[in-house]
């Protein structure tokens, strides 16, 4: 049996063959098999879905395996075992657990001074829905979705609640990109024949789970897109006629959405990471969204099993503008108010994340307590440097047995690099009749140029007049070489347009439709009609070249004979942004004057009417006139005497 283990500090790779495994031994075991495991799964997937491992989405990130210590020279031989174990491992040590379970956080300080903090909980279930197979035994795979899967018979599904937006150009580009408001889409299997009442039901079921309004998404907000999202998963089922994708863009997000979405860890938010997602600090941002994505994965390389892989994420963006003091210092007790103090028990992995690739030799920020283990990663077509904690391991927290990693800022200097691919969205017009939509897309690259694939969705009391679709890229006309469009029905179905758009070097390209307000009926205004309608926001796809094949001087840096073809296998990846969301006014009626005449009404009834009815109803007596003072005082004498009164 191989065993993997971790010696004291300067933290050492080693492996020893024993017969008998001890509890470090097998956690370790099972971290890197997880690690064999996901790069199997990423190439499976890529194969089915028709992208290359190294253009990944943001949703099938992984970190690389690749550790990079802190030891000095004469400690360097000691890994050498590490990487020879292939003809002396057991066949039983690669085998797959049943189920498995890690957790990790990563912790960005962005350039506009805010910090980013990105929770990723992923939990494998080594079992098949897809066979018809009844499960009825859950361990750390939740029973609720569990039953949901086979109930509906989903093959992939993912929701994300978020509230605020996410600002690319200040902030860079998100791991998990989502809109703002409530947005689902789910790929259902083959086998459902009725997708529509499937997907009705399951609206309900997981409006009940997340405690949302999603129950209010019907066919009014739902649409097929036929080409902007692809299965992520292992399947080969690409017919979008089992594809159905929504948003609520005005979903509020609060307590009662993080509640039951933390109740889906093993551990729940009592032990591990989870710990940190106290509610009072992480609504009090600039920035939350809370996902979960379930998707079949595989089990090997060879993928003649799947697995089914849930990934709940939470980012939070902390404005330090808003912190107190003004103030750029962060630690993990001023962002949420708690300390780590141990693992989730039921996790193989448990880390902690920095990013240091701007912190060249300590020069912007220090970082305290310093760790030795480092790990890079191409994350986002972007090379990573991340210093990392191990909570699996007891000299992470300290004699304390406590960790709260602090942050203290030496320079504000740095400069940053402008996302490749942005979009905006605006309405412009006058009036309450017609209107136009404009949607820019930038291409930063300063002399690459990629397609996009560009979704938009409207609702229907915005009647579109296609004929005034324009494309103009630098002053000039860009025809797209793909147009899906579905006209609206009224209060049936929203439009649905795709297009497919090449996307000059350093240009901005502008999408322009025209459009003329419809006028609704009363009882299908809001309670807040003045406050206007949201229109979700419009989703950019795109293989967006990687800011590594970007480098121009790495001949000076590389050998002659590998800097001749600028190719590499990071040369792409893929990428997902959402615009902000739209809020358009309608033509209103004054709901007041209804008011205003039923209390006119309700006065005249009231005068005319009760007036009426008084006279008509009061009966008159004749009164007779008051005695005199005498007459009154003679009367009280007599009562007093006991003789008749006058």
């Amino acid at each position: 049996m191989i065993l993997i283990m971790y010696c004291q500090q300067p933290i050492v790779l080693t492996v020893a063959a024993t017969e008998k495994t001890n509890s470090t031994g097998i956690a370790d075991t099972v971290v890197v098999n997880n690690a064999q495991t996901v790069q199997a799964d990423e190439a499976s997937a890529s194969a089915v879905t028709g992208e290359q491992p190294a253009k990944s989405p943001p949703e099938e990130r992984r970190w690389e395996a690749t550790e990079v210590e802190g030891e000095t020279p004469d400690e360097a031989p000691d890994h050498s075992p590490a990487f020879s174990v292939s003809e002396t491992t057991d066949t039983s040590s690669t085998q797959h657990p049943t189920d498995d379970f890690q957790e990790e956080l990563v912790i960005r300080p962005l350039h506009s001074g805010d910090i980013s903090a990105s929770f990723q909980f992923r939990t494998l279930w080594d079992t098949d829905f897809m066979g018809g197979k009844k499960v009825s035994h859950y361990r750390l795979f939740p029973k609720c979705l569990g039953q949901v899967i086979s109930k509906f018979s989903v093959r992939e599904l993912h929701i994300s609640f978020t509230q605020g937006y996410w600002r690319t150009m200040q902030w860079g580009q998100p791991f998990l990109p989502s809109p703002p408001g409530a947005e689902l889409w789910v790929w259902f299997q083959d086998t459902v024949t009725d997708v529509d009442g499937a997907w009705k039901e399951l609206t309900n079921v997981l409006s009940g789970i997340f405690c949302a309004s999603l129950n209010f998404i019907d066919s009014t907000n739902t649409v097929q897109p036929s080409a902007s999202f692809k299965p992520l998963g292992v399947g080969n089922v690409t017919d979008h006629r089992f594809l159905r994708y929504a948003t609520l863009p005005r979903e509020i997000v609060c307590t009662e959405n993080l509640t039951p979405w933390k109740k889906l860890l093993p551990c729940g938010s009592k032990a591990g990471l989870a710990v940190l997602m106290k509610s009072e600090k992480l609504f009090h941002s600039s920035f939350h969204s809370q996902a979960m994505h379930i998707r079949p994965v595989c089990q090997d390389w060879q993928c003649k099993a799947t697995s089914w892989e849930l990934r709940q994420t939470l980012n939070v963006v902390f404005d330090w503008h808003t912190s107190g003091q003004g103030k750029r210092d962060w630690s993990l007790f001023k962002m949420f108010s708690r300390t780590l103090t141990e693992a989730c028990p039921l996790a193989s992995s448990s880390k902690v994340y920095i990013d240091i690739t701007d912190n060249p030799q300590g020069k912007q920020f220090e970082l305290s307590p310093a760790t030795p283990l480092l790990s890079q990663a191409v994350v986002l077509g972007d090379r990573r440097t991340y210093s990392v904690y191990d909570l699996t391991q007891q000299a992470t927290f300290g004699t304390m047995r406590t960790l709260n990693m602090l942050l203290r800022w030496k320079s504000s200097e740095g400069d940053m690099l402008r996302p490749l691919l942005h979009g905006e969205r605006y309405v412009a017009g006058f009036g309450l009749q017609t209107g136009e939509i404009h949607t820019l897309m930038y291409n930063n690259h300063p002399y690459r140029a990629f397609p996009v694939l560009l979704l938009d969705i409207v609702p229907w009391y915005l009647r579109l007049y296609i004929h005034t679709l324009t494309v103009i890229s630098k002053g000039k006309d860009n025809k797209p070489s793909y147009i899906h469009y579905q006209p609206s029905k009224d209060r049936v179905r929203p439009h649905l347009l795709e297009m497919l758009v090449q996307l000059p070097p350093n240009s901005v390209t502008e999408v322009t439709v025209e459009f003329e307000r419809a006028l609704l009926k009363w009882t299908e205004y809001t309670p807040d009609p003045n406050h206007g309608f949201y229109v979700g926001s419009s989703v950019i796809s795109a293989l967006v070249p990687s800011v590594v094949a970007m480098d121009t001087n790495s001949t000076q840096e590389r050998p002659l004979f590998s800097s001749f073809f600028p190719c590499k296998e990071e040369s792409n990846y893929f990428v997902r942004i959402y615009t902000e969301p739209l809020l358009v006014n309608l033509p209103t009626p004054d709901f007041s004057m209804p008011y205003n005449v039923i209390c006119l009404t309700c006065t005249v009834v009231a005068v005319g009417y009760g007036s009426l009815y008084n006279l008509l109803t009061r009966t008159f007596q004749v009164e007779e006139p008051s005695p005199g003072l005498a007459k009154r005082i003679a009367n009280v004498i007599r009562r007093l005497r006991g003789v008749p009164l006058l």
